[in-house]
């Protein structure tokens, strides 16, 4: 018969619609599959009647819950992503390489030339924590080290308009210009946001890169953000593939399904090259804007306003590679 799928996963945010699309190419390729998912907000149903749909399905791939404890005891395949909890035991779990993701936007802002780091996150839950570690290792191996924000530590939850003020003190004591990572997009929207009442010029004081490249957040900003990409996509077909296996053989299993990052993608929040030297920021910008045309060295000597032979030798001392 036809498997009855659960997806109790938001679709508001680009990962999760990402995981989504996922799951839909699986279940079309191999399917069908029934799907069920959760009523939308403005048509809102009793716990009970959800519960009865869960008694009914014969897989879940959702997101952590207030109610996972009752998930547990139907003992059904269950893959879950979790963002306050480190790992579900007895279930599957979707893993980012947090750390990776870390590493990748410090190699961005290095990159760049930058000197000086810092990192914006939530301290509270693991997934920033664990990007923080990843950033500063990669970071610290280069010789450099990050100024990490540090939330209020009253008891109450702070709304982002009390917390915008302690941000943007934050921003302001940072030395200029600092290459910053923020854990998530819609935390780099909020620095983004900070350094514009604060009057901090983004990308040339504070350039900002996030995670998980949501263009909706990305391009509602006056600056657009550049973001690390996550193939949640993937993940949502391994998570399907997995959850199919499952069911055809009546299990329950612990497995993990990797949500690997991808690449950086470049948006006018770190479009800048931090170097002291004029002409070699001048080089740079003349590469990046005539980069899809053939172009030489002496054309980029000649943009910068400088010798041949004097730009390599300020090209290699600054940025530690040549020009080519």
């Amino acid at each position: 018969r036809t498997p009855k799928v659960m997806l109790l996963v938001e679709s508001a945010r680009a990962y999760e619609r990402a995981l989504l699309r996922g799951i839909a190419r699986y279940a079309h390729l191999h399917g069908p599959w029934i799907f069920f998912r959760e009523a939308p907000f403005w048509e809102k149903r009793p716990h009970q009647a959800l519960r009865a749909q869960l008694q009914a399905v014969d897989g879940i791939i959702m997101r952590e819950c207030s109610y996972m404890s009752e998930i547990r005891r139907l003992r059904k395949p269950v893959i879950v992503s979790h963002y306050a909890t480190p790992q579900f035991d007895g279930l599957s779990n979707f893993w980012s390489d947090n750390v990776e993701i870390g590493r990748m936007a410090a190699d961005h802002l290095l990159e760049r030339g930058f000197r000086d780091f810092a990192f914006c996150g939530y301290d509270r839950f693991f997934w920033s924590n664990q990007r923080c570690d990843g950033f500063q290792q990669r970071v610290e191996e280069a010789g450099y080290r990050v100024h990490r924000y540090e939330p209020s530590r009253t008891r109450k939850q702070q709304s982002w308009k009390e917390e915008q003020r302690r941000v943007t003190k934050w921003l302001q004591s940072l030395p200029k210009p600092v290459g910053l990572m923020a854990c998530v997009d819609e935390r780099s929207q909020q620095v983004a946001e900070a350094c514009e009442a604060a009057a901090i010029l983004v990308p040339d004081q504070v350039a900002i890169v996030g995670v998980d490249n949501d263009e909706m957040i990305c391009t509602l900003t006056n600056i657009r953000l550049s973001s690390v990409a996550i193939d949640a996509e993937k993940a949502g077909y391994e998570a399907a593939a997995l959850l199919d296996r499952m069911m055809r053989r009546g299990e329950t299993s612990q497995q993990w399904i990797e949500v690997k990052p991808t690449h950086v993608v470049t948006r006018a929040s770190t479009d800048v090259v931090a170097v002291d030297d004029p002409y070699v920021a001048s080089a740079v910008k003349y590469i990046r804007d005539h980069c899809r045309q053939r172009i030489y060295v002496r054309d980029i000597a000649r943009a910068a306003g400088v010798s041949r032979r004097s730009l390599e030798t300020r090209f290699r001392a600054t940025l530690a590679r040549s020009i080519n």
